[in-house]
């Protein structure tokens, strides 16, 4: 325990160089570690050992259709917006096998499946917009009418650091959807980072009594108002910050009465359906079940693997596809995501992170898409785009 405890009810400060201490009390405690680090030219959430592995120095820019990573004047941690994977990756996985059958002396014997971590997971740097998708996903996948087993044995025990945005990339919309940049609930530990010309530290607070625990570890130091001001500035910055907005009042009625909008023509004519916007969203959980076998019969595997309403085969039915174009399809995603998510589960489906936008080739976004609907001119940051099926050089 640190030497210089003090009561954790208020936020303590954590120099940069300190902040190692809080991976290794995890490590102590078993978790293994998940956290921002370079990888194929982008900030990813991959496993991690040490500080050493984090981002420092580096953020990227991000428009529609448009990712670079670009070296920072700082020495940040944290100094990026968002990755291109979310933690749907770790806790709701792409691919798992299910089970096996394995043929014995003429008898199939059945082997297991993947088995559930060994260890429980701590996942470092989840943003505000990633907290309200992981309490989506526990409201589909664990409190909903079934239980998704497989997500529950990820989700159970796992270590949330939280850590507050106070910068925002021109994709992001989590402000209009309320969803951040202030991350509120559903951590453990929040990180508020701070650099300063003469310093470098986080501004770290506890909301559970594991998290306490944890930061009660790491040598920290009394917090004043002046610092805490500067924090609340830099989120609210963040916020105040944001080129793109998506209007929600009404949203629902709004969609289900325009399912013969033209705009829907205009999408698909863009649209490669290529399903990106779905496999980047961390609320997106549809799934299909896929069977194999190999050449000679001798073995047959049945794996869950993530799916998508974009793609042809995902509404077959006995006698073809329901949605065989891909206005049907952008219309079924917009719609569902946006209205029918609040029939099924009281909330919208999306959280603001822009990922959709990011990550779409031909740069489709999705609160342009909305606010055509709506009758409104699309927002200042999509102005830039044609919308005759092109996008221009960035």
């Amino acid at each position: 325990m640190a030497s210089n405890q003090i009561p954790l009810a208020s936020p303590v400060i954590v120099d940069a160089a300190a902040l190692g201490q809080l991976l290794s009390s995890l490590q102590r405690r078993g978790y293994s570690l998940l956290g921002p680090t370079l990888r194929d030219g982008a900030i990813v959430y991959d496993p991690i050992e040490s500080l050493a592995d984090l981002p420092a120095g580096w953020t990227a820019d991000q428009e529609a259709g448009s990712y670079r990573l670009r070296r920072r004047d700082d020495t940040a941690l944290f100094g990026f917006a968002s990755s291109p994977q979310s933690w749907k990756r770790y806790l709701h996985p792409s691919d798992v096998l299910l089970s096996s059958a394995q043929r014995d002396d003429g008898a199939f014997r059945v082997l297991p499946g993947d088995p559930p971590p060994s260890k429980p997971s701590a996942l470092l740097g989840v943003r505000a917009c990633d907290l309200a998708a992981i309490a989506i996903q526990d409201r589909v996948l664990l409190h909903d009418k079934y239980t998704d087993t497989i997500y529950q044995s990820r989700r159970a025990g796992a270590f949330l650091v939280a850590v507050q945005c106070t910068e925002s990339a021109p994709t992001c919309f989590c402000a209009s959807m309320g969803t951040g940049p202030r991350a509120s609930s559903g951590y453990d530990i929040a990180l508020t980072e701070i650099i300063e010309p003469d310093r470098h530290l986080f501004l770290a607070e506890a909301a559970t009594e594991i998290g306490a625990e944890v930061l009660s570890e790491v040598e920290h130091t009394k917090s004043n108002a002046e610092l805490r001001r500067k924090a609340q500035h830099a989120v609210d910055r963040a916020g105040a910050t944001q080129k793109r907005s998506l209007a929600t009042d009404g949203i629902r009625d709004l969609l289900f009465d325009n399912y013969d909008h033209p705009r829907w023509e205009r999408v698909a004519a863009r649209c490669m359906a290529c399903a990106n916007c779905t496999m980047a969203c961390p609320t997106c959980f549809c799934v299909s079940i896929e069977d194999s076998s190999d050449v000679a019969n001798l073995r047959a595997d049945r794996r869950r693997k993530w799916d998508s309403c974009f793609t042809h085969a995902f509404s077959y039915i006995h006698g073809g596809s329901v949605r065989l174009t891909a206005k049907s399809r952008y219309r079924q995603w917009l719609t569902h995501k946006l209205a029918a998510w609040h029939d099924q589960f009281a909330s919208s489906g999306c959280v603001g992170c822009g990922r959709c936008i990011t990550w779409c080739p031909v740069g489709i976004d999705i609160t342009e898409e909305a606010a055509a609907i709506r009758g409104l001119p699309a927002p200042p940051a999509a102005q830039g785009e044609t919308h005759d099926g092109n996008v221009p050089d960035r």
